[in-house]
């Protein structure tokens, strides 16, 4: 048995999870699924349409506590004594996973790609360098903390639902293990989609010219109604949020088709795009790095494609 984390926004399962559902289906082991706060006895419903058919409701007062919920995760490990547990790639699922390794002294094995257990432990692949080295190991112990990657697997579409028979319980966490915990969540209220989930992404680079320049791009995602992604140069010239960075050092992406805008094509910022299905370069310099690994490109300014794109995409669906 293995047990999976499920992370989740008001009982709707996450991207990353789902992904790493996907994963920890292909393995041949029962999944039991965890999930933790409001809503996690609604993400694990959900998870019965994912092969969970078990799992457990984690409620511990006063929201995250990464310390607190892997000390949970940690007394389910003993209870229950499973092969592995598996976790999203994501801050939260590295963060969670990396304190259960450290309080129930267990390997963690990041950014996970394959697996295949064995007899006495788990062979693995896994990314490193961002995605531009693959390690393949062997971990031998009783018991394996993981992550996938993210977008490195494609998930699979809910099937039928099946029935998850949930366990509830409301450990009380060590006064030291709720010292760091977080207090509020403040989300964004523009109305735009998250970059990590929008299927169309429109990305800048240092080619805008400035923060003035993103206007265009705007607009151009909110036709598309997606998301605008930068590049470090932008972030480095205050021009954009960090939020906003694709890149080894900021987000990944896998959108339908991602538009990369006055972006030179640095591997950085590669890795981050990696998984985006196609990728259209707007760019004025013939000879930059990212058109290498375009599908499509526009060689021009992209001040003056853009909007044209925009015009005809808003009057596409002004005849419609």
């Amino acid at each position: 048995m293995i047990l999976v984390l499920l992370e989740h926004e008001a009982g709707a399962i996450a991207g990353g999870s789902i992904e790493a559902l996907t994963f920890a289906g292909g393995l041949g082991v029962a999944m039991h699924g965890v999930a933790f706060g409001d809503g996690g006895k609604e993400a694990l419903t959900a998870a019965g349409a994912h092969g969970v058919r078990s799992g457990v409701h984690v409620s511990i007062e006063g929201g995250y506590a990464p310390a607190a919920w892997a000390q949970a995760l940690s007394d389910l490990v003993a209870s229950s004594a499973p092969s592995a547990a598996i976790a999203a790639g994501t801050d939260r699922g590295n963060e969670l996973l990396a304190h259960l390794g450290a309080k129930a002294s267990v390997p963690f094995v990041a950014n996970c790609v394959a697996a295949e257990p064995g007899e006495d432990g788990w062979s693995l692949t896994r990314q490193r360098w961002g995605g531009t080295l693959l390690e393949d190991a062997r971990v031998r112990a009783p018991f394996t903390a993981m992550t996938v990657a993210l977008h490195a697997v494609m998930p699979q579409p809910a099937g039928e639902p099946g029935a998850v028979d949930v366990e509830e319980t409301s450990p009380a966490p060590a006064p030291e293990d709720v010292r760091v915990r977080a207090t509020r969540v403040e989300a964004e209220s523009t109305g735009a989609a998250s970059l990590a989930e929008a299927r169309f992404v429109v990305g800048g680079g240092r080619g805008v010219g400035s923060a003035e320049g993103f206007a265009s791009l705007d607009a151009l995602a909110a036709e598309l109604q997606g998301a605008v992604g930068v590049s470090r140069a932008v972030t480095s010239a205050g021009w954009r949020p960090h939020a906003q960075q694709i890149g080894q050092t900021g987000e990944r992406i896998a959108p339908d088709l991602y538009v990369a805008c006055g972006i030179s094509g640095a591997s950085q910022h590669m890795v981050g795009c990696r998984g985006a299905k196609k990728l259209l370069v707007i760019n004025s310099d013939r000879d930059a790095p990212i058109l290498s690994k375009a599908d499509y490109a526009v060689i021009g300014d992209l001040h003056e494609v853009v909007p044209a794109i925009t015009a005809e995409l808003s009057g596409r669906s002004g005849s419609a």
